[in-house]
Protein backbone atom coordinates (compact mmCIF):
# COMPACT_ATOMS: atom_id res chain seq x y z
CA UNK A 1 0.00 0.00 0.00
CA UNK A 2 1.10 3.55 -0.92
CA UNK A 3 3.19 5.05 1.84
CA UNK A 4 2.27 8.84 1.47
CA UNK A 5 -1.14 10.41 1.59
CA UNK A 6 -2.03 12.89 -0.80
CA UNK A 7 -1.20 16.57 -0.77
CA UNK A 8 0.58 19.25 -3.10
CA UNK A 9 4.12 17.44 -2.42
CA UNK A 10 2.35 14.00 -3.05
CA UNK A 11 -0.34 14.36 -5.55
CA UNK A 12 -2.76 11.89 -7.04
CA UNK A 13 -1.60 11.09 -10.95
CA UNK A 14 -4.65 11.40 -12.90
CA UNK A 15 -4.11 8.65 -15.70
CA UNK A 16 -6.85 10.60 -18.00
CA UNK A 17 -7.09 13.96 -20.21
CA UNK A 18 -10.53 14.42 -19.22
CA UNK A 19 -11.20 17.72 -17.70
CA UNK A 20 -14.60 16.30 -16.40
CA UNK A 21 -12.82 13.94 -14.34
CA UNK A 22 -10.24 16.69 -13.12
CA UNK A 23 -13.18 19.02 -12.20
CA UNK A 24 -14.27 16.40 -10.22
CA UNK A 25 -10.89 15.42 -8.48
CA UNK A 26 -10.55 19.52 -7.75
CA UNK A 27 -14.40 19.50 -6.02
CA UNK A 28 -13.11 17.18 -3.66
CA UNK A 29 -10.40 19.13 -2.89
CA UNK A 30 -7.88 16.56 -4.53
CA UNK A 31 -4.20 17.80 -5.73
CA UNK A 32 -3.37 16.43 -8.71
CA UNK A 33 -1.69 15.79 -11.64
CA UNK A 34 -2.34 14.48 -14.99
CA UNK A 35 -0.18 11.56 -17.05
CA UNK A 36 -2.15 10.49 -19.77
CA UNK A 37 -0.81 7.28 -22.14
CA UNK A 38 -2.26 6.09 -25.07
CA UNK A 39 -4.81 3.13 -24.67
CA UNK A 40 -6.39 0.74 -27.12
CA UNK A 41 -10.30 1.27 -26.27
CA UNK A 42 -11.75 -1.11 -28.07
CA UNK A 43 -13.40 -3.69 -27.40
CA UNK A 44 -12.19 -7.57 -27.73
CA UNK A 45 -14.91 -10.00 -29.15
CA UNK A 46 -17.47 -11.44 -27.08
CA UNK A 47 -16.27 -8.98 -23.95
CA UNK A 48 -19.17 -8.15 -21.78
CA UNK A 49 -19.08 -4.51 -20.06
CA UNK A 50 -17.57 -5.86 -16.76
CA UNK A 51 -14.81 -7.15 -17.74
CA UNK A 52 -14.41 -4.52 -20.48
CA UNK A 53 -14.39 -1.58 -18.22
CA UNK A 54 -11.79 -4.04 -15.25
CA UNK A 55 -9.44 -4.16 -18.19
CA UNK A 56 -9.20 -0.93 -20.01
CA UNK A 57 -8.54 0.55 -16.52
CA UNK A 58 -5.90 -0.98 -15.69
CA UNK A 59 -4.69 -0.81 -19.18
CA UNK A 60 -4.84 2.79 -18.51
CA UNK A 61 -3.24 2.84 -14.78
CA UNK A 62 -0.42 0.48 -16.06
CA UNK A 63 0.30 3.08 -19.54
CA UNK A 64 0.86 5.49 -17.07
CA UNK A 65 2.81 3.98 -15.01
CA UNK A 66 4.97 2.38 -17.87
CA UNK A 67 5.71 5.91 -18.91
CA UNK A 68 8.44 6.47 -15.58
CA UNK A 69 7.18 10.12 -16.22
CA UNK A 70 9.19 11.83 -13.24
CA UNK A 71 5.87 12.75 -11.44
CA UNK A 72 5.56 9.69 -10.73
CA UNK A 73 8.93 9.61 -8.23
CA UNK A 74 6.60 11.86 -6.00
CA UNK A 75 2.74 11.23 -6.39
CA UNK A 76 0.68 9.40 -3.70
CA UNK A 77 -0.92 6.94 -6.18
CA UNK A 78 -2.28 6.89 -9.32
CA UNK A 79 -6.27 7.13 -11.02
CA UNK A 80 -7.45 6.48 -13.96
CA UNK A 81 -11.22 5.35 -15.17
CA UNK A 82 -13.01 4.00 -17.88
CA UNK A 83 -17.32 4.89 -18.71
CA UNK A 84 -19.46 2.94 -21.01
CA UNK A 85 -23.10 2.97 -21.29
CA UNK A 86 -24.90 -0.28 -21.95
CA UNK A 87 -28.43 -0.74 -23.43
CA UNK A 88 -30.20 -3.95 -24.46
CA UNK A 89 -26.63 -5.61 -23.46
CA UNK A 90 -24.80 -3.45 -25.89
CA UNK A 91 -21.95 -1.34 -25.02
CA UNK A 92 -22.35 2.47 -26.71
CA UNK A 93 -18.26 3.95 -26.51
CA UNK A 94 -17.62 7.06 -28.26
CA UNK A 95 -19.35 7.46 -31.31
CA UNK A 96 -17.10 7.72 -34.69
CA UNK A 97 -19.25 10.32 -36.16
CA UNK A 98 -21.75 12.57 -36.14
CA UNK A 99 -24.34 10.40 -38.06
CA UNK A 100 -23.02 7.53 -35.50
CA UNK A 101 -24.09 9.75 -32.37
CA UNK A 102 -27.66 10.40 -34.39
CA UNK A 103 -27.98 6.34 -34.13
CA UNK A 104 -26.73 6.15 -30.17
CA UNK A 105 -29.27 9.01 -29.38
CA UNK A 106 -32.45 7.14 -31.07
CA UNK A 107 -31.34 3.97 -29.56
CA UNK A 108 -31.35 5.72 -25.87
CA UNK A 109 -34.61 8.11 -26.67
CA UNK A 110 -37.23 7.12 -24.15
CA UNK A 111 -35.92 4.44 -22.59
CA UNK A 112 -33.85 3.58 -19.44
CA UNK A 113 -29.65 2.69 -19.78
CA UNK A 114 -26.75 2.11 -17.67
CA UNK A 115 -23.71 4.22 -17.39
CA UNK A 116 -20.79 2.06 -15.87
CA UNK A 117 -17.60 3.89 -14.71
CA UNK A 118 -14.48 1.57 -13.66
CA UNK A 119 -11.55 3.09 -11.75
CA UNK A 120 -8.29 1.63 -11.06
CA UNK A 121 -5.81 3.01 -8.23
CA UNK A 122 -2.34 2.13 -7.97
CA UNK A 123 0.84 2.39 -6.29
CA UNK A 124 3.55 4.42 -7.93
CA UNK A 125 5.31 1.35 -7.57
CA UNK A 126 2.62 -0.54 -9.82
CA UNK A 127 0.97 -2.55 -7.38
CA UNK A 128 -3.11 -2.26 -7.88
CA UNK A 129 -4.59 -1.07 -4.78
CA UNK A 130 -8.15 -1.11 -5.68
CA UNK A 131 -10.51 -1.56 -8.47
CA UNK A 132 -13.98 -1.05 -8.61
CA UNK A 133 -17.27 -0.77 -10.96
CA UNK A 134 -20.02 1.76 -10.19
CA UNK A 135 -23.34 1.50 -11.81
CA UNK A 136 -26.10 4.56 -12.53
CA UNK A 137 -29.20 4.09 -14.05
CA UNK A 138 -30.61 7.42 -16.78
CA UNK A 139 -33.73 7.43 -18.10
CA UNK A 140 -34.55 10.21 -21.51
CA UNK A 141 -37.59 11.43 -22.38
CA UNK A 142 -38.85 10.50 -25.31
CA UNK A 143 -36.80 13.29 -27.99
CA UNK A 144 -38.19 14.55 -31.12
CA UNK A 145 -35.77 13.78 -34.14
CA UNK A 146 -35.25 17.44 -34.32
CA UNK A 147 -33.60 17.83 -30.71
CA UNK A 148 -31.42 14.52 -31.52
CA UNK A 149 -30.32 15.88 -34.80
CA UNK A 150 -29.08 19.80 -33.37
CA UNK A 151 -27.75 17.95 -30.09
CA UNK A 152 -25.64 15.39 -32.33
CA UNK A 153 -24.40 18.28 -34.96
CA UNK A 154 -23.39 20.37 -31.50
CA UNK A 155 -20.53 18.02 -31.26
CA UNK A 156 -20.99 18.22 -27.88
CA UNK A 157 -20.87 13.69 -27.70
CA UNK A 158 -18.48 12.97 -30.22
CA UNK A 159 -15.45 12.33 -27.63
CA UNK A 160 -18.33 10.73 -24.45
CA UNK A 161 -19.54 7.25 -24.22
CA UNK A 162 -23.07 7.06 -25.23
CA UNK A 163 -22.88 10.23 -27.24
CA UNK A 164 -24.08 12.89 -24.35
CA UNK A 165 -22.85 14.38 -21.52
CA UNK A 166 -24.94 14.68 -19.04
CA UNK A 167 -23.52 17.97 -17.39
CA UNK A 168 -24.24 19.49 -20.84
CA UNK A 169 -26.52 19.92 -23.29
CA UNK A 170 -28.65 16.58 -23.04
CA UNK A 171 -29.28 17.39 -19.50
CA UNK A 172 -32.68 18.46 -21.08
CA UNK A 173 -32.97 14.56 -22.57
CA UNK A 174 -32.65 13.22 -19.13
CA UNK A 175 -35.56 12.76 -16.89
CA UNK A 176 -34.59 10.70 -14.42
CA UNK A 177 -31.27 9.20 -12.52
CA UNK A 178 -30.64 6.58 -10.40
CA UNK A 179 -27.07 6.07 -8.70
CA UNK A 180 -23.73 8.28 -8.91
CA UNK A 181 -24.42 11.69 -11.09
CA UNK A 182 -20.68 12.10 -11.08
CA UNK A 183 -19.70 8.28 -12.33
CA UNK A 184 -21.93 9.50 -15.37
CA UNK A 185 -19.96 12.59 -15.82
CA UNK A 186 -16.82 10.21 -15.61
CA UNK A 187 -15.38 9.46 -12.14
CA UNK A 188 -17.83 8.21 -9.11
CA UNK A 189 -16.66 11.00 -6.85
CA UNK A 190 -18.43 9.18 -3.68
CA UNK A 191 -16.72 5.65 -4.58
CA UNK A 192 -13.46 7.27 -5.39
CA UNK A 193 -13.29 9.55 -1.92
CA UNK A 194 -14.13 6.23 -0.25
CA UNK A 195 -11.25 4.01 -1.62
CA UNK A 196 -8.75 6.72 -1.09
CA UNK A 197 -9.61 6.82 2.44
CA UNK A 198 -9.72 3.44 3.55
CA UNK A 199 -6.33 3.34 1.63
CA UNK A 200 -4.80 5.65 4.05
CA UNK A 201 -4.29 8.43 1.40
CA UNK A 202 -6.89 11.00 2.14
Amino acid sequence: MADRRISDRHPLVLASASPRRREILRSLGICHVVLQAPVDERELGGEGAYDYLLRVSRAKLDAALATRDAALAECAAVLAADTTVLIDGVMLGKPASIDEARDMLRRLSGRAHEVKTAFAIGAPEGALLHQEIVTSRVVFRAATQREIDLYAESGEGLDKAGAYAVQGGAMAFVSRIEGSYSGIVGLPACEVSVALSSLGLR
